[in-house]
């Protein structure tokens, strides 16, 4: 029998206990274990019941990911799980932690479920463009009707015990206490009350009922206009439909076949890619594990509107006390107006209690002194793109604030080390770059000075993941990784518009390419005047960026949604871009002044240019060292600008439609649209060359 996975008996109760450090993992060794251990407990003549529990701190929670890209070795865990809902023997199963994908599969094989209160339970497969393969999309739905089924499924999201409990997936729950023990005395139970087998694949009630039901079209509905694009979720569908439709056995089997549509899916590949580059960003080449972290348990944070306020919300969440300064009473208290009623509004839809937003409340204390940072482990400035406002505020912060405090600038585009350079500790300094909304949005952009230490790098990239953040380590230059490859977007986008293209078509060829919204939708939420102001910043620094219409917006107060009017405008209330013909006419006008006859442009076009001039910029990222990895930028794009993450991300895609197509189409762009944008990178040159990819620069 395998090591990882045991039998023992105690009384009438034959135990099976998997062992397989960290998450127990259904690895192959798991998956033989269990069979030989079941085949065990079923020739223990004195075992009246079995039970499975997991040691450590979870059940089964998932497929082992190092298995993942290789051929399956049997027993596959539709076998195993098929084995454990055959046995004569009724089979309870103990849950803690979590139970996911195939662990819950599992536990659905058996008779019974038990589970302690803080356990969560969920079938996440199609969050890497599959469903469940094992049975999942078949069981479940007999448990809870195909309603309950469906959300769980076509959203992959977990749900607590007490959940799952009122579904009917879990048959009891405990509010504590050790899991073996739960398990043991409800096995006892079973064996008491001579309960026999009760097979999940019986249970037709629920399902029988709902046959030829509108459910399944009106879930179909929700995902056209939710999720489109997706391939997966719509699949998902189809399975639980067959679960009322055909024989278990036959449910099965189209199943199957609907697993393997989703295997051969591109999404797929996309969508695990995603996956593990989340993962290994958290993972900075260079910085040994071993590095020591800070302790960060208070916060300070300068400017109280939409960023700041945002940002302390993250904090506050985690239970960190936060300082939120700001220069006048009357922007205070604006500001923790809105963040109160951001929490409000999260606890009138359930997410919260209105004990947890008075405790997050509590932790924000509103000051208007940089005294009250004497004592805090971390400060990050949240004020506008001016760099003489950030130096003035770091020289302020360097005698302010004790030795070892971290300072952070959550500025967008500057330079990191001329605000460091304020300081006389510019080891401690470092940028935290938030996403608007800030606490909402998943990316934390980490960028790295020249003279920041590891102990630094090391703690912002922990605290990432301790706010629930996705952080990324990136290196100093304009725009870092996201903001300098958005902006090239922007600007080709906007030369689009200027030779022809309107901005709605520019916007639904990206929207079109999975974009939750087009480029200048994106523009009318952040607000005109941010790309304004950093515009004008660069312009004197001694940049040349000539005038163009965005630049007209600004200065006649169209700001976008926050003023109902930017590029496109916005009804009361409402957020739905509507096209404008005030722009038209302003985007005419700058053509005559321009002396720019407009053309018809291609929707291909179109997408070539916007995405190619990021592509061709992210290599030059690459080459540069300011991304350590490829995957490095697809995470910054999914998480921060709303690539979609089942196109893998935008280097990802680019090995996807091949480097050797995108080089000869920016080379054409070189030579008929001209600029240093369209300079191929040495990178992408020397990749094609070799037959090499993207993904290539990934094996650190």
């Amino acid at each position: 029998m395998s090591e990882v996975v045991t039998y023992n008996r105690e009384g009438s109760v034959g135990v099976i206990t998997v062992s397989y450090p960290p998450v127990n993992a259904l690895s192959h060794e798991v998956r033989s274990g269990l069979v030989a251990a079941l085949e065990q407990g079923q020739k223990d003549s004195d075992a009246q019941v079995l039970l499975l529990v997991c040691e450590g701190r979870t059940f089964i929670a998932g497929a082992d990911i190092r298995e993942f890209g290789k051929p399956m070795q049997e027993p596959g865990l539709a076998a195993v799980v098929n084995q454990y809902e055959s046995s004569d023997k009724p089979i309870v199963a103990a849950i803690h932690g979590t139970a996911l994908g195939g662990g819950l599969e599992t536990a659905l094989g058996c008779d019974y479920r038990v589970a302690l209160s803080s356990a969560r339970v969920g079938l996440p497969e199609v969050k890497l463009g599959l469903l469940p393969g094992a049975g999942g999309t078949q069981r479940l739905p007999r448990l809870t009707g195909s309603k309950k089924a469906l959300e769980m499924i076509t959203t992959g999201e977990f749900v607590s015990a007490d959940d799952a409990l009122a579904a009917g997936i879990i048959d009891s729950v405990d509010q504590g206490g050790d899991i073996r023990a739960i398990g043991l005395a409800f096995a006892d139970r079973v064996a008491k009350e001579q309960r026999g087998p009760r097979r999940v694949r019986d249970l037709d009630d629920r399902i029988a009922a709902e046959k030829g039901s509108q459910i399944f079209d009106e879930f179909r509905a929700a995902l056209k206009k939710k999720s489109p694009n997706l391939f997966a979720p719509f699949k998902c569908v189809d399975a639980v439909e067959a679960a009322t439709q055909l024989p278990f056995e036959q449910g099965l089997k189209r199943e199957r076949e609907l697993f393997s549509e989703c295997m051969d899916s591109p999404q797929r590949a996309g969508l695990v890619h995603a996956f593990f580059a989340e993962r290994e960003a958290s993972k900075v080449p260079g910085l040994s594990r071993e590095t020591p972290v800070r302790d960060v348990s208070s916060v300070g944070i300068i400017g109280a509107g939409t960023m700041g306020g945002g940002i302390a919300m993250n904090f506050a969440n985690a239970g960190i006390a936060v300082f939120l300064l700001e220069q006048k009473q009357e922007a205070l208290d604006k500001g923790l107006a809105v963040i109160r009623r951001n929490y409000e509004s999260t606890a009138k839809k359930g997410r919260i209690s209105q004990d947890d937003v008075e405790e997050r409340m509590a932790l924000i204390r509103p000051t208007l002194s940089y005294d009250d940072f004497a004592d805090v482990d971390l400060v990050i400035e949240a004020v506008f793109e001016d760099m003489g406002v950030k130096k003035q505020i770091f020289g302020q912060l360097d005698a302010v604030c004790k030795p070892g405090a971290i300072l952070a600038s959550n500025t967008s585009t500057l330079d990191i080390d001329e605000i460091a350079s304020a300081t006389k500790r510019p080891e401690d300094v470092v940028g935290m770059h938030f996403f608007s909304p800030a606490n909402v949005m998943k990316l934390l952009e980490n960028v790295r000075g020249s003279k920041t230490s590891d102990e630094v790098k090391a703690t912002v990239m922990s605290l990432a993941k301790r706010i629930g953040k996705v952080g990324v380590m990136v290196g100093n230059c304009y725009g870092f990784v996201g903001n300098r490859m958005l902006h090239r977007r922007g600007a080709e986008a906007t030369a689009l518009v200027n030779e022809g293209a309107t901005p709605q078509q520019v916007d639904k060829v990206l929207t079109g390419l999975g974009f939750p919204m087009g480029q200048f939708a994106m523009s009318d939420l952040a607000g005109i005047d941010v790309g304004y102001r950093i515009r004008q910043e660069r312009r004197k620094a001694g940049e040349s960026i000539p005038p163009n219409w965005m630049d007209k917006l600004a200065e006649e107060g169209r700001l976008g949604q926050k003023t109902q009017a930017g590029v496109y405008k916005y009804e009361e209330g409402s957020r739905k871009p509507v096209p404008d013909p005030a722009v038209d006419a302003m985007i005419e006008e700058f053509r005559q002044e321009q002396g720019i006859a407009p053309r018809s442009i291609s929707d291909d076009e179109i997408l070539e240019r916007c995405m190619y001039v990021m592509i061709n910029e992210g290599a030059k990222i690459l080459e540069e060292g300011i991304a350590n990895r490829a995957l490095d930028i697809d995470v910054v794009w999914i998480y921060g600008y709303g690539f979609p993450s089942y196109r893998g991300g935008p280097m990802f895609w680019a090995d996807q439609v091949g480097l050797d197509k995108i080089l000869t189409s920016i080379r054409n762009f070189q030579a008929t649209v001209g600029g240093d944008q369209w300079q191929p990178s040495a990178l992408l040159e020397r990749l094609v060359k070799e037959g090499k990819s993207f993904a290539s620069l990934n094996r650190t």
